[in-house]
C-alpha cells in the first residue's frame, strides 16, 4: 500500500521571518505535520483502502475512522498551507481568479477582510478558506480542527479549497501570542497568489469533468 510523506519546503525555515518565525516554521513542519503524515499511514493499515489518494478519501471522508479525517485533514491541509507561502511573493491575483473576486467581494481588500472576519469568528483551532464550489463561484468559511471544504462531512460548505490560513495556535502564537488579528492581516505579505491561481484553474476542470 502506498504510503504518504512529508512534503519538502521550496524555501528555508527561516525564509519567512517577517511574518513566521523559524522556530515556528520548523516545529510546525517537521513535527506537528510529520505527526498527521505518521498518524495517518497507521490510521490507513488500519483500513481496506490500499491504494490512498488523499483528495479521494476526503471526499468520502465519512466512510473512514475519526483518525483517518484527522490526520489525512492535517496531511492536506498543511502541504497546501506551504505551497501558498513564499519569501518572493506574487502579492496580487491576475486574470479570471481577479475578476472572480471582484465579482463576489468587491476587492482584494474585501476578501481579505471576510476571512479575517471568517478566522477570528473561527472559535478555538481550526482553518479559513478561500474555495471553489461546486457551482464554479467563489465562497469563504472557516472549518474546525483539520477539516476542510473537500470533506463530505461539509453540509454547506462543500468546495475545492485554493487558499487555507492555518488559525491554529501552534502556527503563530510564538510571535503573536494571543493576537491572531496580527497574524492574519502580516500573513498576506507572505501569501503567493501564483499557486492560488493555479489551484484555482485545477477546481474549475475538476468541476467541468
Amino acid at each position: 500500500m502506498s504510503t504518504f510523506t512529508l512534503p519538502q519546503l521550496s524555501y528555508s525555515y527561516d525564509a519567512l521571518e517577517s511574518v513566521l518565525d523559524k522556530e515556528t516554521m520548523t516545529i510546525h513542519h517537521q513535527r506537528h505535520h510529520q505527526a498527521y503524515v505518521d498518524n495517518l499511514n497507521k490510521a490507513l493499515e488500519q483500513s481496506d483502502e490500499k491504494d490512498p489518494d488523499l483528495e479521494s478519501i476526503l471526499q468520502k471522508v465519512s466512510e473512514y475512522s475519526p483518525a483517518v479525517r484527522n490526520n489525512g485533514g492535517g496531511h492536506f491541509n498543511h502541504s497546501l498551507f506551504w505551497e501558498i507561502l513564499s519569501p518572493q511573493p506574487k502579492l496580487h491575483p491576475e486574470g479570471k481568479l481577479s475578476e472572480e473576486i471582484i465579482k463576489t467581494f468587491g476587492s482584494l481588500d474585501d476578501l481579505k477582510a471576510e476571512m479575517k472576519k471568517a478566522g477570528l469568528g473561527q472559535f478555538g483551532s481550526g482553518w479559513v478558506w478561500l474555495y471553489v464550489k461546486f457551482s464554479g463561484s467563489l465562497a469563504i468559511c472557516s472549518t474546525p480542527n483539520q477539516d476542510n471544504p473537500m470533506m463530505d462531512i461539509q453540509s454547506v460548505n462543500r468546495g475545492f479549497p485554493i487558499l487555507g490560513i492555518d488559525v491554529w495556535e501552534h502556527a503563530y502564537y510564538l510571535s503573536y501570542q494571543n493576537k491572531r488579528a496580527d497574524y492574519l492581516d502580516l500573513f498576506w505579505s507572505v501569501l503567493d497568489w501564483s499557486p492560488v491561481e493555479t489551484k484555482y484553474e485545477e477546481a474549475l476542470s475538476k468541476i467541468r469533468s
